[in-house]
């Protein structure tokens, strides 16, 4: 393949990330404060409303492996996806009870989720250098995310429906674009695919390694603590009425763009298990550096400050490179059906659970009487996570083993 020719597809690739993250990043951090202010949502009811992109996660293979694989080329099923989410977004804001909201979130989370399968499979199967290019062609998803967060803050609060809005017209936007894709034609036409293929469950068979199990058992573990940040952080910043929110927690997305570059060197320098360690460990870091701020303080700021730019590492030393490492131990055969694996272990169960105890222990610790203008017990809330994840650390740091490398066998 032409140089030329992969230049063409990075970029086209960079868009369709940017514009993909453009979407989530416009209404995933400002739900929270919609939820909680202007629907007047209680924590469990909060917690369930973020757990409905994990049930999307969970019907994705079904779609993805049903119809992707068979029927209809990769782009063109990105299209009819990214244009029925956003007219699906659109009629969230008209539901303002829970059991109206709940379940159009449900469809729109099964909309968007294989996007994030199928983008990423399309990704690793055009790019030449998919360790090195991976990456930086992902890198333009924290750009979109910071986009998303910069753009709805240009026009409306956290607390607006606005927000369902603005990231409605960027999906029909992403729909549209996805036709630009190279031609991802499907693999199976004419197959029958099994139950097992659809779930991804031939990659099982990568289970008999040790170091496999122990990353799935992990990456599973963490995304337990994991998902407390994304469900209660602004909930948390609402109550100490931070300013410009949704800006300020965009740096988040710088920290990530920064680390999307470093993220090859570091693969390179110290291999998987020491990579995904910081990953994990930041996330150790973060949740303390939460804990403690709720202390208040002089501290307070920079503690905070502190854990959203550690989203860099948290976020691609764990999970960017947790994709590769899958796409290196899987064989050409079964290297779909591993990333629809890991993609419905981090944002299927483990994204379920998480955001499910998540949700039950912001409810278990709501002040009968506000303190201080907080009405929960902020500190008893961040600690959790970070106990949790400081076990997945030391389970990962004694188990996990770097894969063998690959030798070329000689001519």
């Amino acid at each position: 393949m032409s140089t030329q020719t992969q230049s063409s597809i990075k970029l086209h690739l960079s868009i369709f990330m940017f514009l993909q993250y453009f979407i989530w990043g416009a209404w995933y951090v400002s739900m929270g404060p919609y939820l909680a202010v202007t629907l007047k949502f209680d924590g469990g009811q909060i917690g369930l409303a973020y757990g409905a992109f994990a049930i999307g996660a969970m019907i994705s293979p079904f779609l993805v492996g049903l119809i992707a694989d068979r029927y209809f080329a990769s782009e063109k099923l990105l299209a009819v996806l990214g244009i029925l989410g956003g007219a699906v977004l659109c009629l969230i804001p008209r539901c303002t009870t829970f059991s109206s909201f709940y379940p159009m979130l449900i469809l729109y989370c099964a909309l968007y989720v294989p996007t994030l399968a199928l983008g990423n499979s399309l990704s690793l199967h055009h790019l030449a250098n998919a360790k090195v290019d991976f990456p930086r062609v992902k890198m333009l998803s924290a750009v979109g995310w910071i986009a998303g967060l910069f753009g709805l803050g240009a026009i409306a609060s956290a607390e607006s429906p606005t927000q369902f809005y603005l990231a409605g017209a960027a999906s029909i936007v992403f729909g549209l674009f996805s036709l630009r894709l190279p031609h991802t034609p499907p693999r199976k036409t004419g197959a029958n695919v099994s139950i097992g293929e659809i779930l991804g469950l031939d990659a099982l068979a990568l289970l008999k390694k040790p170091s496999f199990a122990i990353f799935i058992l992990c990456m599973f573990l963490i995304c337990i603590p994991l998902y407390f940040y994304f469900v209660n952080l602004g909930v948390y910043l609402t109550q100490l009425k931070w300013t410009n929110m949704l800006e300020k927690t965009s740096l988040a997305q710088v920290s990530d763009v920064t680390f999307f570059l470093l993220l090859p060197i570091f693969l390179s320098k110290f291999g998987y298990k020491t990579t995904i360690f910081m990953g994990i460990a930041c996330w150790v870091l973060r949740y303390f550096a939460l804990g403690f701020s709720a202390d208040g303080g002089a501290a307070q700021t920079a503690l905070i400050f502190t854990a959203i730019l550690l989203h860099g590492a948290c976020y691609d030393f764990l999970f960017i490179a947790g994709q590769l490492y899958v796409d290196e131990e899987a064989n050409e055969r079964i290297r779909g059906a591993a990333q629809g694996f890991i993609a419905f272990i981090l944002w299927g169960v483990g994204a379920f659970v998480g955001t499910l105890l998540a949700g039950q222990v912001l409810a278990k610790n709501a002040l009968a009487v506000p303190v201080n203008g907080m009405a929960h017990d902020w500190k008893a809330i961040w600690m959790t996570p970070a106990w949790g994840a400081l076990a997945v650390l030391v389970i990962f740091l004694i188990f996990f083993r770097n894969p063998q490398k690959k030798t070329t066998p000689a001519a």
